[in-house]
């Protein structure tokens, strides 16, 4: 069954129409950014575009949904890591692309496609750019529903520095709040983990933290995953587990010097990866925190979804 049209639905022009879901707190003037959006999105022939606010209950989910139900021809979303994953995770396999319009602190999915920060350059570069189709990963665990995530998910110390970093910090310093938090959690406690990747025996493992990216690369250009991609039909994970301290200098660096060998990270790759940890510890999505537990098991789901990304000759321009 259809479903019920929409009171402010318009009557169908043969024009594209674009979808516009806005996290208004990312975003310092909703109303000029509204008139850039709205001017450009009118330039390249789109018709009337819906515009819909994400709410402090609601990160993009009900926004998505409206705009399958009106059948959007474009999603462009603005908002931080959270908003995007929910909105992404809401149109995998609808084969309605999205323009991720970077607006938060992390912005992690946007700079692994090469989407400049600048919002009014991204805003033209996505919409006179390309089509690409990246994968989603779908992720369950205990006390978590089936979910997506479209960058990383992490249990323990990486978890930790997201709980950690204070939005009122990340307001006034970006993304050096997640360096001020991970420097106050260096000491974070090892917690024994079980990991299986596809079929193979599981390994154990004494970990600080363990990351399962669909991306590799953190802010600063930091290679977290360095042979991981979107678009790879793969996930990868990593295991940090530096015995003290002042081991940590070295790990970071090694993570810049690849060729540099550290003892205390350990990666792995495959179609599906499960973390099952020894004790409940905290967990992330994308991140957002998420209630606390002990498993998270990912699965990649290939080619899922349909992004809007720079022409090659005008990437990172």
């Amino acid at each position: 069954m259809n479903p019920e049209p929409h009171d402010d639905q318009p009557e169908p022009t043969g024009r594209p129409r674009a979808a516009v879901i806005l996290n208004p707190i990312k975003v310092p003037d909703a109303d000029e950014f509204r008139a850039k959006v709205d001017a450009a999105l009118s330039e390249r022939g789109y018709d009337d575009s819906l515009w819909l606010e994400t709410t402090v209950d609601d990160a993009g989910y009900a926004m998505a949904h409206r705009a399958i139900e009106e059948t959007a021809d474009l999603v462009v979303v603005a908002g931080g890591d959270g908003t995007v994953r929910v909105v992404c995770a809401e149109l995998a396999r609808t084969n309605i692309p999205v323009a991720i319009l970077p607006a938060g602190t992390g912005n992690l999915l946007a700079r692994n496609l090469g989407i400049t920060l600048d919002l009014d350059v991204a805003l033209a570069e996505l919409l006179d750019g390309t089509e690409q189709r990246i994968d989603s990963v779908l992720v369950k665990g205990d006390q978590l529903d089936t979910d997506r995530f479209v960058v990383m998910a992490g249990l323990g110390l990486d978890a930790a520095i997201i709980a950690d970093a204070r939005p009122e910090l990340k307001a006034k310093v970006g993304w050096a709040a997640y360096v001020i938090s991970a420097v106050k959690n260096l000491n974070h406690p090892f917690v024994r983990v079980e990991i299986t990747v596809d079929d193979q025996a599981p390994v154990r493992r004494r970990a600080r933290t363990v990351v399962i990216g669909n991306v590799g690369t953190l802010q600063a250009n930091i290679p977290l995953l360095p042979d991981a991609s979107p678009a790879d039909g793969r996930i990868d994970a990593v295991v940090l587990a530096p015995r003290r301290v002042g081991q940590w200098p070295r790990l970071a660096l090694s993570l810049l010097i690849k060729r540099l060998r550290e003892s205390h990270i350990e990666r792995f790759s495959g179609e599906r990866i499960q973390v099952r940890a020894a004790k409940v510890v905290g967990r992330q999505l994308d991140g957002d925190t998420i209630e606390d537990g002990r498993t998270l098991s990912a699965e990649v789901d290939p080619s899922a979804l349909v992004v809007r990304i720079p022409a090659p000759d005008r990437a990172g321009a």
